[in-house]
């Protein structure tokens, strides 16, 4: 069936770039976001990606590129799932239509896709730091030109944000940060009070009174110091901003983000100040789209739906995930165990802790996106004889890499890290595939790390993980493994210990992880013997040597970096050993990998079954 072309607009489709836009009419631009809003929701719909984030961001993106000279001035976005109106308005439109697939429009800024990009991210909470760094690079060249950072409130809540208002507030640049604050329980309401003010605010009159009364009081401090406190205190009673004040910054706000005849001329305000300047913008999850506004978790990441009809509940059948392995298996312990706790940083829904946050919301912490905070709450948690489990993604853990080490492993605490999405993830991309943890878990001492074939090994390894009085990692990937359902139970593995799935001749694969069943599939075209190793620290060294001594060619696979990875601990137990047999290392090669579908990633860098075939023949006739 032939996918239906989208519609046209009157406006949208003479806007080919910033310049275009900057040629309408303030009057016309409240019907150009109605039919961007309307383009977003029927262009991801087909394509799946992020909606509720980007549906909230429309009237703000559309009044920054109208009144700043992007790509001169720079735009920084934060974490990056609320720029899809950025990467339309920039001349992206037509490549929405293969938006996060292979080839096609990436869903995060990203420099080498377009000069309005200014700085790659898909992480958190890097904004203003690197605003920072490019307001005082200008400085420094003598460059006139404004630097914007847009971060979202959720990412307000890590420390590096902190860090970075704490440093711009001293350094004398021109920067403006604007906070999308889309969370109405944290601010007080808006309305034509908060509009007035805060255009009087970041006019002109109120800033010359102020900086002519900082001039003349200046020759009196005590008295200077007065009409300060003064001004915080009346400012205190009508803005939340007193935070941002003390920072350093003029702290603007909160308005309306979806007003632009509120946004347009505070903005325009704001840009003619010198000094860091704070802009606090109130938005709506999934404005425009009633179905968003009212579920913005379930439309914040999304796949293809009919726009019309939204997101239809499953009708059951689907495939098991990982996710819901852990999910099920965190609330079967935590029933047997009241010293289990879980902790994840603002990943709660992703992480499949949900249930258990319904079940067991006393011993369920979501620490927001911080997460160093959440390793090193977990390590003092453990300190006091609890269990804590923190749920992460791969992608984020490498944010704590010093509190795992520091502060998990150094004083080895018994905390669990089910990590989620290791490998690659598909249609986000580089900024989230989990190819480096094996390698960065590796040199960690005193850290037990397993990879999960399946389902059913996944809970079992969850058991063993939990059961030890020491660090320990649960790797598993993205989506479900061979459907394999596991039992209720609790049991454990024994620990540093592989098994033999098949016996063959001349060629032993030696698999970890989610590579288990590629590898049985060649194994059967090779006649290779494949061997699940189950645990990538300790590794099973007596199944390495053993096949080491029968076989021809042993060849390690895994899905993570070949540098460092589970790979590079076989070849050294083979040195130490001083076996001389062949090793074949497969793995994710040294470069970052971009978005496109986990399947044909995999077998584009030779990861299926039929690539891992065609390496070992390759090898074997280089070895004959």
């Amino acid at each position: 069936m032939t996918t239906p072309p989208l519609p046209s607009y009157s406006l949208l489709d003479h806007i080919q770039s910033p310049a275009d836009l900057r040629r309408l009419e303030r009057r016309q631009l409240p019907l150009l976001a109605e039919e961007l809003r309307d383009f977003l929701v029927e262009s991801v719909s087909r394509t799946g990606g992020h909606l509720s984030s980007n549906l909230g961001t429309v009237e703000l993106t559309i009044a920054l590129h109208y009144l700043f000279d992007t790509p001169e001035d720079r735009l920084v976005w934060d974490v990056g799932h609320q720029c899809y109106a950025h990467k339309v308005l920039t001349g992206r439109r037509a490549g929405m239509a293969r938006l996060r697939m292979q080839g096609g429009v990436s869903g995060f800024p990203k420099r080498c896709e377009s000069p309005y990009d200014t700085f790659g991210v898909g992480h958190s909470s890097t904004s203003i730091s690197a605003a920072l760094g490019m307001a005082l690079a200008a400085k420094q060249k003598g460059e006139k030109r404004k630097v914007v950072a847009i971060i979202g409130d959720g990412a307000m809540s890590a420390g590096m944000a902190f860090e970075a208002l704490n440093n711009a507030g001293v350094a004398d640049a021109d920067m403006l940060v604007i906070l999308n604050d889309n969370e109405m329980s944290i601010s007080p309401p808006v309305g034509a009070l908060n509009r007035i003010l805060t255009r009087l605010m970041s006019g002109k009159t109120y800033n010359a009174a102020r900086e002519a009364g900082r001039h003349m009081l200046g020759f009196a401090p005590p008295l200077l110091e007065l009409a300060r406190r003064a001004e915080e205190h009346v400012k205190g009673m009508i803005s939340p901003g007193t935070l941002f004040e003390e920072f350093g910054f003029h702290y603007y706000g909160p308005i309306d983000g979806h007003d632009l005849d509120a946004l347009l001329p505070t903005l325009e305000n704001i840009k003619k100040l010198k000094g860091p300047q704070f802009l606090h913008v109130i938005t709506k999850k999934g404005q425009g789209y009633k179905l968003a506004e009212a579920n913005p978790i379930l439309y914040h990441g999304v796949g293809k739906f009919d726009a019309s009809q939204g997101i239809q509940a499953g009708k059951g059948g689907g495939k098991l995930t990982y996710t819901q392995v852990f999910g099920d298996w965190l609330c079967d312990v935590a029933a047997a165990d009241p010293r289990l706790v879980g902790i994840t940083p603002a990943m709660g829904e992703g992480s499949g802790l949900v249930r258990f946050a319904e079940r067991f919301p006393e011993r369920y912490y979501d620490v927001g996106i911080a997460e160093q905070h959440a390793v090193t709450f977990a390590a003092g948690l453990a300190c006091e004889g609890l269990k804590p489990v923190v749920a992460i993604y791969s992608t984020f853990l490498q944010r704590a890499y010093d509190q795992l080490i520091h502060d998990v492993a150094l004083q080895n605490l018994p905390v669990l890290f089910a990590i989620d999405r290791g490998g690659l993830v598909g249609a986000d991309g580089a900024t989230h595939h989990g190819h480096f943890d094996l390698s960065y878990l590796s040199c960690i001492p005193n850290l037990v790390i397993m990879t999960p074939a399946d389902e059913a090994e996944c809970r079992r390894m969850l058991s063993t993980a939990y059961a030890l009085d020491v660090p320990t990692a649960v790797r598993y990937p993205r989506g479900g493994g061979n459907g394999s359902l596991p039992d209720t139970g609790l049991d454990t593995l024994p620990v540093g210990r592989g098994e033999l799935l098949r016996q063959g001749r001349d060629v032993a694969l030696l698999a970890f992880g989610s590579m288990v069943a590629p590898a049985l599939a060649a194994g059967e075209t090779l006649d290779a013997s494949v061997a699940n190793m189950r645990f990538v620290k300790p590794m099973d060294e007596a199944l390495i040597a053993e096949l080491a001594g029968n076989h021809s060619l042993l060849v390690s696979i895994e899905e993570n970096a070949l540098i460092g990875g589970a790979g590079s601990e076989v070849a050294r137990i083979l040195a130490q050993r001083g076996l001389d047999t062949p090793l074949l290392r497969l793995g994710l090669p040294d470069h970052f990998i971009d978005h496109g579908e986990q399947g044909q990633l995999l077998a584009d860098l030779g990861l299926d079954a039929a690539g891992i075939v065609k390496s070992v023949r390759n090898a074997q006739q280089d070895h004959s």
